[in-house]
């Protein structure tokens, strides 16, 4: 016995960035908080990558869409997920605040290697700024984290039982896109502000040397942050357009903004760059950098299942390549996208498995370091 055709008023759900529309059946509901990474709507998005089905349609991959609620909006906008971003908000201060406590702690209690690699910033008071610009660091990295994992989980084929519905899973990846991009803009502003604090010239002065200095890449001319600051710069200034991006994909067109959403994946490798190169609690070999590796290990996963069970049957790699010069190109392209994640899943392994991070070698307690992080 088949099910009947959907009705007029059973208009086609909104898809999420990079996801497919949901089964005819799928129970759709109003949701609460969710995005982009949503920054992703990447960094970091979500939202619909194809222009809404007429009612009664078919989405572009052959499935019928699943019904609208009655009053729900056809196209979530910024204004009104900024209004439901706030409880997600909420969470990342209050883990940006128990981070900052955790590491003025450590600080003060000297057990934190950020003291071993600039040991005139053991004066825990006195750069308290720094240490919250970390937190809010550690919390954007957290929060881009799992902005990436719920993009991936709604991008590909998608499990028949979900613990909370797709709507609000959507929603949920649009939210926490948009707290990750103001948590990495206050961990940006915060280290531009601690720079003017410690500035012994004159207020103008002081305020044009750190906007060079944390916002223009190349500005940065000291130590490690020669590399490391342009790179954490590149992630800023990619995730805010990519993920705003989202809420004007209808008038750029599904397939540009398809297109562009994907790139949110390059934005929170740049973050994981910028923290392993510059970040002083993960400086030195251990448990702890080894953990941020371990991290990445999921996110690879779900990327690589993405690709092997795209949801569109057009992203689908076949035995063989067609007969065309471009149909073979992008074959090709296809296929080698695939080895590249295999190569990263086992390299992830190999880090976690062995401990070779990348990490410093911790030197020996009595050592004075004379390195230049500020």
């Amino acid at each position: 016995m088949t099910n009947p055709s959907p009705t007029p008023e059973q208009a086609a759900a909104t898809e999420t960035p990079g996801s497919a529309p949901a089964p005819a059946d799928s129970p759709v509901t109003v949701s609460g908080p969710g995005t982009p990474p949503a920054a992703v709507p990447p960094a970091t998005a979500s939202g619909p990558d194809a222009a809404t089905p007429a009612p009664g349609s078919a989405s572009g991959d052959g499935r019928v869409p699943a019904p609208r609620t009655a009053g729900e909006s056809r196209r979530p906008t910024l204004r009104s997920d900024l209004r439901a971003s706030w409880p997600d908000g909420l969470v990342a201060l209050l883990i940006t605040a128990a981070v900052f406590v955790l590491l003025y702690v450590r600080i003060r209690n000297k057990t934190s290697s950020t003291v071993t690699v600039m040991p005139f910033m053991a004066d825990a008071g006195g750069f308290w700024m720094y240490f919250l610009s970390q937190a809010f660091g550690w919390s954007a990295l957290l929060w881009a984290w799992g902005t990436v994992i719920l993009g991936l989980m709604l991008s590909g084929s998608r499990p028949g039982r979900l613990p909370i519905s797709a709507p609000r899973l959507e929603r949920l990846h649009r939210t926490t896109s948009l707290n990750t991009m103001a948590l990495i803009a206050a961990h940006a502003l915060l280290f531009a502000a601690e720079l003017v604090r410690h500035d012994t010239a004159s207020w103008n002065s002081a305020v044009a040397t750190a906007f060079v200095e944390a916002f223009v890449p190349g500005g940065y001319d000291s130590g490690t942050g020669r590399i490391a600051i342009p790179v954490g710069q590149a992630a800023l200034y990619l995730a805010i357009p990519l993920g705003l991006l989202f809420y004007v994909r209808h008038r750029i067109g599904p397939r540009t903004w398809r297109v562009l959403h994907r790139c949110v994946i390059v934005v929170y490798v740049l973050s994981v760059w910028h923290t392993l190169l510059y970040g002083t609690n993960v400086w030195y070999d251990g448990w702890f950098r080894t953990s941020v590796w371990l991290l990445q290990l999921p996110i690879a996963a779900l990327l690589l299942l993405r690709l092997l069970r795209p949801a569109r049957r057009s992203e689908k790699l076949s035995a063989r390549p067609g007969a065309g010069a471009g149909e073979r190109t992008r074959w090709a392209l296809r296929l080698g996208g695939r080895l590249a994640v295999v190569a990263v899943v086992v390299a992830l392994v190999a880090v976690v498995a062995t401990g070779r991070d990348g990490g410093r070698s911790v030197p020996p307690e009595d050592t004075s370091s004379t390195h230049n992080h500020d």
